[in-house]
């Protein structure tokens, strides 16, 4: 293990989430509120630490995949860390694990939190827990190698440890060049979500941060209610938006470059479409009795299937008294997740659909046992090596959820709260049913419980991987 390399690359990442935090301070400037010379002086102490972290380049340079997982791993770790930090000394949040956990939340586009109060915050907490969102929802390390030159070997496997889904491939030969594209993209949405939110009745400030948290998929509100209070047009507004961030990055730089024909060849996205709309389809006619008008039925259907099945865990309504069967089509959809390539968590449509086909392939043998056919997805053929890896990667999730289950029910809450607590943060989709529904909250847990969020979320967030080697000893062995 090069662990000069490690730290370098660390320190780089440090030194731009602190960067970054001067933001809030500003916020806080222009509301004039008391906590600004918080943020500034974290900030300023950050980006001193990560600027004599990463100084001098190491002489060895080398940089594998291990090198990449453990750097990424360690750099989520410390984001949550350090962001945690502003929150905690001006005592908007007095315990130091509930600020982590906060943020961890932030950075991860989880969107659960242990706040009672949102609106007793202030400006600038609001929009550093929103902006986290942000950051989070492409990778810092997608916009490190955008912005920053970095040594030899390190930009796909920084990229390949950080980024969702089963396979991550270049949209163009350089990767640097590939990051650009992607967060110019990502930039540009916002923007037009922003200006649009704002056009329809939102004050800047709710404009930016709805925007923010929509982007990232996170799901941070500014108000209690969430998004409960404002017009159906602004609700049809992030309904859109959410949906459209849930979709891999890859369709929108196939429309830039007018291949449209390879649009429609992505079983994945037209598998995410059909399901959101079926899953509408049912919940509304599910719940419409519950109703004063089919329409309201049909926004609120259409805004819990889109904050759940891209992760982003606004709210409209309490869905905790909607029927069973709504109930359990948003526990199957926070299971999926969004699109692989999206800034949406779950367990992604493409390792769905890949471990459909497999586990149809193999009841198919035992029909044909001397038939030989391949799993295939977008008319390619995917390799046997990523469908191990897809499998083993179920698997995994299921040990680390039931373990994570066990640990939390040891806690005095129910099992429905338990089960979707775990899952809630493990997919980082937020709100849960029961204790942690839309209405709820995580802050009754005991810090044991919080820690064991914490890791899930991370975990889940980074694919489980990044975060799991940084426990194995043989991980950080010398080459």
């Amino acid at each position: 293990m090069n662990i000069a390399i490690i730290i370098y690359t660390l320190g780089r990442v440090i030194a731009i989430e602190s960067a970054f935090m001067a933001l809030p301070g500003a916020v806080a400037l222009f509301y004039r509120e008391k906590t600004w010379w918080v943020y500034f002086l974290v900030s300023f102490l950050g980006i001193l630490g990560g600027m004599l972290a990463s100084f001098k380049k190491p002489k060895n340079t080398q940089f594998f995949a291990k090198e990449g997982f453990a750097s990424v791993g360690l750099a989520w770790f410390l984001m949550s860390l350090t962001g945690a930090l502003p929150l905690f000394i001006s005592r908007e949040i007095p315990n130091y694990i509930d600020a982590v956990f906060e943020m961890a939340s932030g950075f991860t586009t989880t969107g659960a939190t242990i706040l009672t109060d949102v609106e007793a915050m202030s400006h600038s907490a609001l929009f550093w827990r929103s902006f986290s969102h942000w950051i989070g929802g492409m990778g810092i390390f997608v916009f490190l190698l955008a912005v920053m030159p970095m040594v030899g070997g390190v930009n796909m496997h920084l990229l390949r440890a950080e980024s969702p889904g089963p396979v991550v491939g270049k949209l163009v030969p350089k990767m640097k060049d590939s990051s650009q594209i992607l967060y110019v993209i990502y930039i540009f949405l916002t923007l037009v979500q922003i200006i649009s939110l704002w056009a329809m009745g939102m004050r800047p400030f709710e404009a930016v941060c709805t925007s923010f948290a929509t982007a990232g998929t996170g799901g941070f509100g500014i108000y209690n209610s969430s998004i409960a209070d404002f017009s159906t047009l602004i609700k049809w507004n992030v309904t859109v938006f959410m949906i459209l961030y849930g979709i891999n990055f890859n369709v929108y730089f196939l429309i830039i470059a007018r291949k449209f024909k390879s649009i429609l060849r992505i079983e994945e996205v037209r598998t995410y479409i059909i399901v959101i709309f079926l899953s509408v389809t049912v919940i509304t006619l599910n719940i419409f009795r519950m109703y004063d008008n089919f329409g309201h039925a049909l926004t609120d259907a259409a805004f819990q299937v889109a904050s759940i099945i891209t992760t982003t865990g606004f709210a409209t309504c309490d869905f905790n008294t909607w029927p069973s069967l709504s109930k359990t089509i948003l526990i199957l959809l926070m299971l999926t997740g969004a699109c692989a390539g999206s800034t949406g968590g779950g367990l992604k449509f493409s390792r769905v659909l890949i471990v459909f086909k497999a586990i149809r392939q193999e009841i198919n043998s035992f029909i044909h046992p001397r038939s030989v056919k391949a799993v295939g997805l977008d008319d390619r053929t995917v390799d046997k090596a990523v469908v191990k890896s897809v499998c083993v990667y179920f698997i995994l999730f299921a040990f680390i959820y039931f373990g994570s289950v066990f640990i939390v029910s040891i806690d005095k809450y129910d099992m429905v709260t338990n089960f979707t607590a775990v899952l809630a943060t493990m997919n980082n989709i937020g709100p849960g049913l029961e204790v942690v529904g839309p209405t709820g909250n995580f802050a009754g847990f005991n810090y044991i419980s919080k820690i064991v969020f914490i890791f899930d979320m991370l975990a889940g967030r980074l694919e489980l991987y990044p975060i799991l080697l940084l426990f194995i000893p043989t991980m950080w062995k010398k080459h």
